[in-house]
């Protein structure tokens, strides 16, 4: 379908942003094979959720502005346009608009936030909605059950990235009364919640999309004062929400390039609060002591195999050779210095959600014997690997060739700096064989990013892969209501995973939003993003 590209070049944005890590050094024996030491990660180091020494902050003090050192940059503040999470700017569209529901990251459940309520039919086929009365957006008007559907009927027209999840599932949404929609699914969805806890629950104003230029009206705690790109965002307090005054003046939003700079902004006190996903970081901003969240997500770090007809990847023994001969462990140790969290498991020992079904090891005598075979029957062998042209980036290069090269693969480097070309490549001229990527998935909602990386009708799947079980698995995991219905599927998922390989996953990621001593009633919510409606600064 003609919409088809635009939704996949915004998904694939975030999952390039995701992937770009920081730098890490190369070891000089990254070329070695089998008898190459690696330095083992230390599991079980980490205590997911919130961390750290947070003092007491006493009675909130109101006033000061929040100094807030982002992963990246909104590319808009439209939620039609920017995909919102932690990674790619998703705090900042929170903090203009607010979400109908948010993720409690404690009690592992969806709470109200500007809605009342979201209640689900027996058969999960229909949630109904309400919202708090007397709500309204920035610019004066209601936020009522109207504004609601025609938020979400422009999110979809406008087709943002979830309109691939929400066009299919949503048959009709409907105002029953001025405070309740009704949401009508074509099929049992458990996790419903999850789309209104992210961009399509940003509510906007209808006169935020009337005229030919967007504009960010919402009913959040702040709203946009200044926006210098690539320098910072401003954002002041909005008097009139719905909470009461915000305690803060203001939101002040930089992007410093590196995950190091954000860590040193926060120890030098130049930043209240940053986000940090490379491992090295992370893990030496965990040691410290820092207050903050760490979210824990599964496929992290992983290679995309193209699996179209006339890729390599459309072989089945060379996307098993490839799986057999990448070593997570070397991958972690070149790349990230032994720090980060190697598997091959689409959800770690760590995850509330890891199966017993051992994934795919490392077997290079197999993986031989695969490549073998399939060279017998033409294949020459040679595959190409894209990646970008940082540090981190070409560090996965150099040690993902010596892998896949001890084996018997030639492989060819595809290091692209720019990542408008990276994502075109990827998710609309198909142009690579294999790449790295993240799929991220989230201890709460499951389904959203596997639908996403292995639904065979997704946009956000970039490699193509199509497989009608596993298209069925999906379908019983979105309907599933239950922990142990979720875990018995996702059982059956990693099997049908490890056979029929529709890419190779190398690792989980832990993320880390931390802020200083002095900062307290930051909310976490879903998709690693943070809600800063009830933040204040201790004296």
């Amino acid at each position: 379908m003609k919409r088809a590209p635009r939704p996949r070049v915004r998904l694939a944005a975030t999952l390039a942003v995701a992937a770009m890590l920081t730098s890490a050094c190369v070891a000089s024996d990254a070329g070695k094979s089998d008898g190459a030491k690696t330095q083992k990660t230390e599991r079980g180091r980490y205590t997911f959720g919130l961390i750290g020494d947070q003092p007491d902050g006493g009675t909130p003090v109101d006033g000061g502005t929040l100094r807030i050192a982002d992963y990246a940059e909104a590319r808009s503040l439209s939620p039609a346009v920017t995909y919102a999470t932690g990674a790619s700017g998703g705090s900042a569209l929170a903090a203009v608009y607010d979400v109908l529901m948010r993720y409690d990251t404690a009690a592992k459940k969806y709470e109200p936030q500007l809605a009342e309520s979201l209640r689900g039919s027996d058969d999960l086929r229909t949630w109904t909605l309400k919202l708090r009365k007397g709500v309204k957006f920035s610019d004066g008007t209601p936020l009522d059950a109207d504004a609601v559907t025609a938020s979400i009927a422009w999110y979809q027209k406008s087709k943002g990235a979830d309109t691939a999840l929400l066009a299919p599932n949503v048959a009709k949404t409907e105002a029953t009364d001025g405070t309740t929609v009704v949401f009508t699914l074509r099929s049992p969805w458990a996790t419903f919640p999850a789309m209104l806890a992210q961009a399509p629950g940003m509510i906007v104003a209808p006169a935020a999309y009337a005229g030919k230029t967007f504009k960010p009206v919402g009913a959040g705690p702040f709203v946009l004062d200044r926006y210098a790109p690539q320098e910072e965002m401003i954002l002041k307090a909005n008097k009139g929400y719905f909470k009461g005054r915000p305690h803060l003046d203001a939101l002040r939003f930089t992007w410093p390039q590196s995950d190091r700079s954000k860590l040193e902004a926060l120890e030098d006190g130049t930043a209240d609060v940053t986000y940090m996903r490379g491992p090295d970081v992370v893990d030496e901003a965990v040691k410290a002591g820092h207050p903050g969240e760490l979210t824990l997500t599964g496929l992290g770090n992983m290679v995309v195999i193209n699996t179209r007809e006339g890729r390599p990847g459309a072989d089945l023994r060379v996307r098993k050779a490839m799986a057999l001969a990448l070593d997570p462990e070397l991958d972690t140790e070149r790349a990230y210095n032994g720090k980060g969290l190697p598997g091959k498991e689409i959800f770690p020992p760590e995850s509330r959600l890891h199966s017993d079904v051992k994934p795919l090891g490392v077997d290079l005598d197999q993986a031989k014997k695969l490549l073998a075979e399939a060279k017998k029957d033409g294949y020459d062998g040679t595959v190409t690997y894209m990646d970008g042209t940082d540090p981190v980036a070409r560090a996965k290069g150099v040690v993902t060739k010596a892998m896949l090269e001890r084996v018997g693969f030639t492989v060819k480097l595809d290091l692209v700096s720019s990542i408008a070309d990276r994502t075109s490549k990827t998710y609309v001229e198909h142009d690579f064989d294999i790449s790295r990527g993240a799929a991220s998935i989230s201890e709460s909602d499951p389904y959203h990013r596997l639908q996403s990386v292995l639904n065979s009708t997704s946009y956000g799947n970039p490699g193509g892969y199509a497989n009608p079980k596993m298209d069925a698995l999906l379908v019983r995991l979105q309907a599933a209501d239950s922990d142990a219905e979720s875990q018995k599927i996702l059982d059956q998922v990693q099997t049908l995973f490890n056979e029929d390989v529709p890419l190779v996953n190398l690792g989980a990621s832990a993320a880390f939003t931390a802020w200083g001593k002095n900062v307290h009633g930051v909310v976490p919510t879903d998709e690693y993003m943070t809600l800063f409606g009830e933040a204040w600064i201790s004296k």
